[in-house]
């Protein structure tokens, strides 16, 4: 008997380094950002003390962060259900037999797999006033008038901000969804042919059922992937022109570095976490109903 219970606690003491670590890596920098939110914490005044929810009040009255959150929440929403959209043609294309389709595939996650710094320069380079290649193609075609930095536009930096996203993340669904359509049993179309359901029915009825998961999984990893991107934004316009694509994680970097207000920019992280928490409740009971 004392023999099985110390072979039951061995498994309990070989995790136990690895559970420690989590809690340093993960749960300690959690605790501090919640400490943080509650006091007044200011890197030009280090002596901090608890003011409760002060910060979280400032927030209602706070128009720079609505406009962030707002930005936030259209940027993740349009992003994804583009992605979605774009990512299952792009799958559809890929698993037809047509020439040179294995060079497609072997070539489809450049976009995904080159550095971010890389992918916004790129994109700056070609929406550049003079000789960026959207302007040159304007001016070839006789619309020079509309030329512009692109990024420097009030009506098109956020736009361009969501284009981004979607050249790079779109493969990757592809490749995704791909392989979950090439999972599907082939008996299924053919009995649904036999049946008499056309591309259309079958590809609602087989192949939807069949990526489904993929999917739901892809979309939740970027939902949190999208509305948590500083890179991409901070990189290309900062937030800028006139705060048109300010998202929230930039707001936040500004509040502590450009401010140097940590206590409240610990408070506007923790009402991240808190969205996507409930954002992923969400998808964990739609997969669990599945």
């Amino acid at each position: 008997m004392l023999l099985l219970k110390l072979k039951k606690l061995t498994g309990y003491y070989l995790v136990l380094p690895t559970l420690i670590i989590i809690a340093l890596i993960a749960f300690f920098p959690l605790e501090e950002l919640i400490r943080l939110s509650f006091t007044n914490l200011n890197l030009l005044n280090p002596t901090s003390k608890y003011i409760g929810f002060a910060n979280y009040l400032r927030l209602f009255s706070d128009g720079s962060f609505w406009n962030a959150f707002i930005h936030s929440i259209v940027l993740t929403v349009v992003v994804v259900a583009l992605q979605l959209i774009l990512g299952v043609a792009l799958a559809l294309l890929l698993n037809k037999k047509l020439p040179a389709i294995g060079f497609f595939k072997s070539t489809a996650m450049i976009s995904w797999t080159m550095p971010i710094v890389a992918t916004v320069i790129m994109f700056q380079f070609m929406s550049e006033p003079n000789y960026g290649l959207i302007n040159v193609i304007l001016s070839f075609i006789g619309l020079g008038k509309y030329t512009t930095y692109w990024f420097g536009s009030t009506t098109f930096a956020f736009p361009f901000i969501i284009i981004l996203h979607l050249w790079r993340n779109v493969p990757f669904y592809g490749i995704a969804l791909l392989a979950a359509m090439q999972s599907i049993p082939k008996e299924l179309y053919e009995a649904a042919s036999i049946d008499g359901a056309n591309s259309i029915k079958q590809f609602w009825h087989i192949t939807v059922p069949g990526i489904k998961y993929m999917a739901i999984i892809m979309m939740t990893i970027h939902i949190a992937w999208t509305f948590n991107q500083f890179s991409i934004v901070y990189l290309a316009t900062d937030g800028g022109p006139v705060n048109t694509t300010m998202v929230l994680p930039v707001y936040i970097y500004d509040q502590v570095w450009s401010n140097y207000s940590i206590g409240y920019g610990s408070a506007i992280g923790v009402v991240m976490l808190i969205i996507l928490a409930a954002i992923f409740l969400v998808f964990m009971k739609l997969f669990q109903q599945e």
